[in-house]
């Protein structure tokens, strides 16, 4: 099985685009959003081709294809117009015998880690900064923001399969990865 994870659309059309066509590129068996789908919220500047109403028109086209958390800026009323359920704080997938744990990272983040065990993987965006580490047997991922990167990054994406996490940006080009290593005899 093959994920895609991406967080951080802010409700950019363009970039939200972009996005997809990775998605379908990437021949993915599941799209993960890790929050803030469709605003900029106010700290944030406008990203490019802000249009909510395309970003959600655009989504719920693959609305069986997506799990979704809920971002900070994210709220009710998105959940009003989006045909796939937004407002979970998280979402636990398993993959490969481990457990994800899949956040925004305003609630549960790297220093608010819920309980996992050794291998587990935990990942979120908010941030807007891509990572991929092992800590304390842990994994812990950001695939980075979309559509408004931090600290001079280029938009990013992350995948993973079989026993790879990659963050890649729009040309496919791998920014970084992580081997995840055996647990229990599995990868």
């Amino acid at each position: 099985m093959k994920l895609m994870f991406a967080s951080d659309i802010h409700g950019s059309a363009y970039y939200c685009e972009k996005m997809l066509q990775a998605y379908k590129e990437e021949g993915a068996d599941k799209l993960i959003l890790l929050g803030d789908l469709l605003y900029h919220g106010p700290r944030n500047d406008l990203p490019r081709e802000y249009e909510p109403k395309k970003v959600l028109a655009l989504l719920n086209s693959i609305k069986e294809e997506i799990c979704a958390v809920r971002g900070n800026c994210d709220a009710e009323v998105d959940q009003m117009v989006l045909e796939f359920p937004i407002m979970a704080d998280y979402a636990i997938i398993y993959y490969e015998g481990r457990m994800i744990y899949a956040s925004h990272g305003h609630i549960h983040g790297y220093d608010n880690l819920p309980p996992l065990k050794d291998g587990d993987i935990f990942i979120q965006g908010h941030t807007h900064v891509f990572m991929a580490k092992e800590e304390n047997n842990k994994i812990l991922l950001n695939p980075g923001s979309i559509s408004l990167p931090k600290e001079n990054n280029e938009p990013t994406y992350g995948i993973i399969e079989q026993s790879e996490f990659l963050i890649k940006n729009f040309e496919k080009n791998v920014i970084k990865k992580i081997t995840l290593k055996e647990r229990n005899g599995e990868i």
